[in-house]
Formats: C-alpha cells, structure tokens, sequence
C-alpha cells in the first residue's frame, strides 16, 4: 500500500505539472527541500485538505493560483544587503561603467524592487543621472506592482540607512524618500530609470544586451540544470567587459560559463565577462 508521504509526493509533482501546462510557471527545477516546504506551508493556510484536492481549484481559478504563487516564491529584500557588495560596485565597477555613454542594467529576480532603487542611488552618486536604465523582473505580478510603487515601511528605512551608510554612501539617505505616516516613498526621479517587467527564468528568453547583471540570493532555490539555465540566459545578455553579480552564497565555479569570467574581489561574487 502507498504512504501518505508518497501519495502527497505523487499530488506536487502533478499539481506542479499542470501549473507549467495552464500558468505556464515551471517550478520542477526548484530546488525540492525549499519548495517542498512553502507548498506545505501554503496548503496548511488554504483550507483545502491535500494537494489533490486544492489541484482543480489551483489550474482553473487565478486568484487561487496567485496566492500559491506567492507562497511558492521567494520575496525577501533589503536595501543595500550585504552593503560590501554595493561597496565593491561603487568602487571597481562604475569607473568601467562610465566608459558607456549609457548603461543598462537587468536586476533578475528583484522581488518588491530594494535592490533595484539601491543600484539607482548609488548609480546617481556616482554621476550617471540620465545616462542609466534598470530593468527589474520578477515571475510574480503582485510583487511588481508593490515594486513599481516605491513604497516601503518607514520601520525599515533604520536598518536601510545603516546598509547605505556602509555601502559608502554619499548623502543622507532620508533625501532619496519622503515619510509619509508610517510610510516612506522612494522619489519619482528614481522610479523613472527603472523598468518593471515580468519575467520568468524558468521559460523566458534573453533580456537584450546588459552591461551588468544582477540576480542575487536567487539561485539558491534553483536545481542545478535551471542554475545553468538562467546563468546562460546572463552570459547571453552581458556585453563583453560587463559584470555579473550573484548572492555571496552563490558562486560560478564548476558551471560551463565559469571560463568566461573574472572576480573582480574574492568572496563579492561579482564577475567580469572576458573580452573574446
């Protein structure tokens, strides 16, 4: 006779199935511990007894399908998290980032957009006013929507300030928000260089020619075939000479475009495309 365990296995792998036929969201190359965890975390909250049952209701009604979705996905941001990261990029990749007339920028995975208003501040600093465009792109449309928004809980903007700070930040980070009741809401000179787009690494293609790349703290959810999978669609988008950035968990060792790049700084996880 199957276990439960198994019959519940069985009930994923066919939920997660009809998910990437009808939504077109294939999370099968999910990293399984992880995934496995926020679905059950999510059946417990849904009313529905077992996957089996919560399957009909997931493929045929989207609102339901949404709220899975954002169970299923990750959305865990900071401004400036691992402010030595954004150190690293103030000092050793803007002054090759200059020699463009205009940069591009692709921030995959960017989640409710911290990272992405982060990048705009710093770029700013450093004298790329006008001469700088990012596009952020995330698989859920909600989390966009909140990202496009610019509005994050002025509880936070202490300890956003503080990453800012380390990061070798030049200003006062209150001058780049206005506090709004418990509120704070990033300046609309800074939503103006950024591009909310959906886009999924899973399905979706190559995102143009980018001079730098960030996708961090994304990997980690992924099985080792989709990782090279969305690292070929950066390799593919990056110029020659531009950067690619990743979490300082993820690394580019052992993966097929690993000759292709450079560390700039041990331990940053922010490579240099070789020139050909």
């Amino acid at each position: 006779m199957i276990s439960t365990d198994k019959i519940e296995e069985i009930e994923r792998g066919l939920l997660l199935e009809g998910i990437a036929k009808v939504h077109g969201y294939d999370f099968r190359e999910y990293a399984e511990a992880s995934l496995k965890r926020r679905m059950i975390q999510w059946l417990s909250k849904s009313g529905y007894s077992s996957f089996g049952q919560a399957l009909p209701h997931i493929l045929r009604d989207p609102v339901i399908f949404e709220g899975l979705l954002r169970g299923i996905t990750v959305n865990v941001s900071a401004m400036f998290r691992d402010p030595v990261v954004f150190k690293t990029i103030r000092e050793q990749v803007t002054p090759y980032l200059k020699t463009y007339p205009f940069v591009k920028i692709w921030h995959a995975g960017c989640a409710s957009g911290e990272s992405a208003y982060s990048m705009a501040i710093l770029l700013e600093e450093e004298g790329f006013k006008g001469r700088f465009r990012i596009y952020a792109t995330d698989i859920d449309h909600e989390i966009l929507s909140k990202a496009q928004e610019g509005v994050f809980s002025l509880k936070e903007m202490a300890q956003f300030t503080r990453n800012y700070q380390k990061s070798g930040g030049r200003s006062s980070f209150s001058d780049y928000y206005t506090a709004r009741h418990d509120h704070a809401i990033m300046m609309s000179s800074l939503k103006k260089e950024i591009v909310f787009a959906a886009h999924n690494l899973a399905n979706d293609y190559v995102f143009g020619e980018m001079q730098m790349v960030l996708c961090r703290n994304v990997l980690i959810y992924f099985k080792e075939s989709l990782k090279d999978r969305a690292l070929d669609l950066f390799h593919s988008s990056l110029s020659e000479g531009g950067f690619l950035c990743l979490g300082t968990k993820e690394t580019l060792d052992g993966r097929a475009i690993a000759p292709y790049y450079q560390e700039i700084e041990p331990h940053t996880r922010i490579y240099r495309k070789r020139y050909a």
